[in-house]
């Protein structure tokens, strides 16, 4: 490579380059005449040095055969002492590469050391390393054929997998809109209970897709292990008053009873009926609950996943003194007659 010690420069644009062995004899020359001129004015004085000049190819002393033995010595002297730097540059140049290799291996080695240490740490606390591995395995496979707009989204989605997992550390995260993903992976997860109020808020949910794919999972859940569900509606005095509410609430709370659900409600005072008493809280198995604060509009504008331990333990002991005062639903409403026919 040009510019390395012991490889010949490119020349000019267009000019030649002079090969290194023979600018090294050129240099060698040079080296050589000089010294040997120097050697005669050393010895000579300045009327001899003119005379040593005219007869010098005629007659020859021993004297001078001295001198043009030194000149050689101190000319042969210089071209060693050209390799010698030359051999110099180039060791220099190999020392540094191996302290730049040394360094690149060190921290390839320390990088490997923390991905199997983070490994290691993931399978002692209980975690899948492998579906770690294939998250990192299929993002580098997206970023390195994916197109810019897949890429910028599964940066998004690696993003805020990492921020909801970091803010679990502290055992709660927030998703600032409603979460059902959450809800029905936790469903999944749960092993033992799930116990969950839905206020007049919630009301319309019954009526979409997710509480269908959310009853899904409830079933599941109740297959294996055998989760024990509880679900405890809050409604109001003027909805308890009205009778084709009523009568679409029963239907719908013998729709989940049917489905081996627990099934109750509360009738909501006045002074009951509070922004605290809209929020909707699903607990799993007593130790994580999600909870769903609506905002001034009654909508539901962020969802908060919460293990804490003593606010896990406030919201067990408000469901079940909300679960013993609850009443069963009424019968269920009898179809519709039928017109006689004629």
């Amino acid at each position: 490579m040009a510019g390395e010690p012991g490889t010949p420069d490119p020349g000019t644009a267009g000019g030649a380059r002079v090969p290194p062995v023979v600018l090294k004899t050129l240099i060698t020359l040079v080296v050589g005449t000089v010294a040997y001129v120097l050697t005669n004015l050393i010895d000579q004085s300045e009327d001899e040095l003119w005379k040593l000049v005219l007869t010098n190819l005629i007659d020859q002393s021993e004297d001078e055969l001295w001198k043009l033995a030194m000149s050689v010595v101190i000319g042969g002297s210089a071209l060693i002492v050209q390799y010698m730097v030359d051999f110099e540059k180039r060791l220099g140049t190999v020392e540094a590469g191996q302290r730049h290799q040394t360094r690149v291996l060190a921290e390839q080695f320390t990088q490997l050391s923390e991905a199997a240490g983070l490994l290691n740490e993931l399978d002692q606390a209980g975690m899948s390393t492998s579906d770690a591995r294939r998250l990192i395995k299929s993002a580098s496979q997206v970023g390195l054929q994916g197109p810019d707009i897949v890429k910028a989204f599964a940066r998004a989605e690696i993003e805020s997998l990492a921020s909801v997992v970091t803010d679990l550390t502290g055992m709660t995260a927030h998703w600032q809109r409603d979460n059902n993903e959450w809800l029905i992976r936790l469903t999944g997860c749960a092993q033992r209970t799930i116990d969950a109020t839905s206020s007049s808020v919630d009301r319309p949910f019954w009526d979409t897709d997710p509480a269908g794919h959310y009853l899904d999972a409830q079933i599941e859940a109740m297959r294996d292990p055998g989760v024990r569900i509880r679900r405890l509606f809050m409604i109001n005095a003027a909805e308890e008053g009205d009778p084709d509410f009523m009568e679409m609430f029963t239907a719908l709370c013998h729709g989940q009873l049917d489905l081996g659900i627990r099934v109750r409600f509360t009738v909501l005072s006045p002074n009951r009926h509070t922004r605290s008493a809209a929020r909707d809280i699903v607990i799993f198995d007593d130790a994580v609950y999600l909870e769903f604060e609506p905002d001034r509009q009654q909508s539901y504008l962020q969802t908060r996943l919460d293990a804490d331990a003593r606010r896990v333990d406030v919201q067990v002991r408000r469901f079940d003194d909300l679960w013993e005062s609850a009443a069963e639903p009424g019968p269920r409403p009898e179809p519709p007659a039928r017109p006689a026919g004629r």
